[in-house]
């Protein structure tokens, strides 16, 4: 018999636990993520209420073999500006480099416009250059250098990101950088060539200072979690790709969707089990909604931009809408409005007892959709209790005044109730044809996998606004991004910038390059507990027409193939294709996975 496993997702709003017994047997728990009266750490509470071991004690040796958890620590900490204090480390002459960035103005009409923040605390200009041509422009300066990290540190900063021009190609002056770094104790050292080895100096440093930033966060939490678990427990984090990594492996820049990952790994194999190979995830939560298209595949987006900062780094083609159940519902005085702010686990929403603001929770519970005597008692900080209904009723009916009397017209509390809910459901379902019409895709053709503790609740609703016909609905839908965690594979991504012409002279050096890739990703599984035997490996090849920016992934294999699947996708996505234009190989990328649990059931 095998040891428990738990699989955890810690969300903004509640903490869902899938426990699998040693006899196989799969049990469910949900938690407030943040209930400071009665425990620490929800993960941990869950784990131990399971095992039936007091608060106080610790998890006996032997009991639990794996725990595979997606967590929010790192978006949080990127949405709050909470990381670890950064120094970034770049060529004379860029100290401007990323509040430049790419001059992309998103907000062109805004009469005030606010630049977000940068991460890093202090920007450092080193002497030392490498041409484009590898030949060395200008050398480092040891003592300098030294001398300035020292500085550094005495001021508070914990953490270093080092992006050098060419580094992705002529790593070697950000290698003698890095080492210096560590050689003065910081608690992370982050070089460009190692964290985003491709091209474009100003998404390589993007990328770079938020792996520095926020990877002392993570370990802070991973060494919590771990140091509450038995020293024989195997524990594992979600990756923003949707591949598991070991807890040691587990990076800032790889953790910013870690949650979120693993119910779409969920939907996609349950799916599998119901016969449905094209869906639309549907995860609606407590905080925000996360919409994604699966078609066979996971799709990836390898530049995103999340909470005003760019970053480049292979992640679910997830699209988020602050419409969750604790979304906040507001009146101003002109228009209704849901979200963003969300009223989160503490105090939650107003039936929550908590003395919480109005939320789509709450407008669930007016329309009748929530019945309080059906739902679980875990509200009110003085013991376990039901929802609150009259204090809801109270607030819609008070709501419903005051719209009177900025507009003259009265209306029903309970239509007002539901006027919030269609407008989260407009929000909704403009997120997901974000994911599926903007890019070529016919969202009839495809099954509304709906999950999430919101998420049953607004399904149909949201089905009948894009057409669709098919809502898939699985017994562990208020969980799935737990049970997730237990179904997805390990997985290790590497991937190397080239930007050379796809041409036959070229096949050799990209296979060479996939074949380091592919052995060194290879490895990397190893040595987190893989079996050699059961690692497949994909390589591929990121190419654009010359002369443009639009990547597309195909995979890599004979000349004729790799130019046929370039303009059958390029003719999907964009809808045309130029068939007798130059390619241009812009990166060469490997993912090899370990296949993880399978249920047939």
């Amino acid at each position: 018999m095998d040891g428990w496993q738990f699989w955890i997702d810690r969300g903004g709003t509640f903490t869902d636990i899938v426990a699998r017994a040693p006899d196989g047997g799969l049990s469910v728990h949900k938690l407030l993520s943040e209930n400071p009266e009665r425990y620490r750490d929800a993960a941990i509470a869950g784990i131990k209420s399971v095992l039936g071991i007091p608060p106080g004690r610790p998890i006996p040796a032997g009991l639990i073999d794996q725990v595979k958890m997606g967590t929010t620590v790192a978006t949080n900490a990127l949405l709050e500006r909470r990381g670890a204090p950064t120094l970034l480390v770049v060529n004379r002459g860029f100290a401007d480099l990323l509040p430049i960035g790419n001059q992309a103005r998103p907000r062109l009409f805004d009469l005030a416009i606010r630049k977000p923040s940068m991460l890093y605390r202090r920007v450092a200009e080193v002497a030392g250059r490498i041409g484009a041509d590898g030949q060395e422009i200008e050398p480092l300066d040891p003592d300098e250098v030294a001398a300035l990290f020292d500085e550094a540190r005495g001021e508070g900063i914990e953490a270093v990101a080092i992006a050098l021009i060419h580094a992705w190609k002529y790593p070697e002056q950000e290698r003698m950088l890095a080492e210096l770094a560590r050689a003065r104790g910081f608690a992370q050292v982050s070089a460009s060539h190692e964290v985003s080895p491709l091209l474009r100096l100003v998404p390589r440093a993007d990328t770079t200072i938020v792996d520095a930033y926020l990877s002392p966060i993570l370990r802070r939490y991973v060494a919590q979690v771990s140091g509450e678990l038995p020293g024989d427990a195997r524990l594992y984090f979600m990756q923003s790709h949707g591949g598991l990594a070991q807890a040691s492996r587990f990076k800032g820049k790889d953790a910013i969707l870690s949650g979120p990952a693993g119910g779409i790994v969920g939907a996609a194999r349950t799916a599998a089990m119901a016969g449905f190979e094209e869906i639309i995830g549907f995860d609606m939560g407590g905080t925000s909604t996360d919409v994604a298209l699966y078609a066979g595949g996971f799709e990836r987006a390898f530049e995103t931009e999340v909470a005003g900062v760019r970053m480049r780094a292979p992640m679910m083609a997830i699209n988020t809408v602050a419409a969750g159940g604790g979304s906040i519902l507001s009146f101003d005085g002109a228009r209704f409005r849901v979200g963003p702010e969300s009223a989160g686990a503490s105090p939650g929403p107003a039936g929550y007892r908590r003395g919480g603001p109005l939320t789509v929770t709450d407008a669930n519970i007016r329309v009748g959709k929530i019945q309080p005597a059906h739902f679980p008692a875990i509200f009110g900080p003085d013991g376990d209790r039901p929802l609150d209904a009259e204090t809801v009723r109270r607030k819609f009916a008070a709501l419903a005044g005051e719209i009177a009397g900025a507009t003259g017209t009265r209306r029903d509390p309970r239509d007002v109730a539901e006027g919030f809910l269609r407008i989260a459901i407009a929000n909704m379902a403009n997120a997901i044809r974000e994911v599926s019409v903007q890019k070529g895709h016919d969202v009839t053709r495809f099954a509304l996998a709906c999950f999430g503790g919101a998420g049953g609740q607004h399904a149909c609703l949201v089905a009948d606004e894009l057409g669709m016909n098919t809502v898939l609905i699985h017994p562990f839908a208020g969980v799935l991004s737990a049970y997730g965690m237990g179904l997805a594979d390990q997985t290790v991504m590497r991937e190397q910038a080239m930007e050379i012409p796809l041409a036959p002279e070229a096949l050799p050096r990209l296979e060479a390059e996939a074949g380091r890739l592919a052995a060194e990703a290879r490895a990397a599984l190893v040595e987190q507990g893989a079996v050699p035997e059961g690692i497949a490996v994909k390589r591929l090849l990121h190419l654009r027409y010359h002369g443009t920016e639009g990547a597309l992934i195909v995979s890599l294999g004979p000349l004729g193939e790799i130019i046929a699947d370039f303009t059958k996708a390029h003719r999907a996505r964009f809808g045309f294709a130029t068939p007798d234009r130059a390619v241009t190989v812009e990166a060469v990328a490997v993912e090899a996975t370990a296949a993880g649990h399978r249920i047939d059931e």
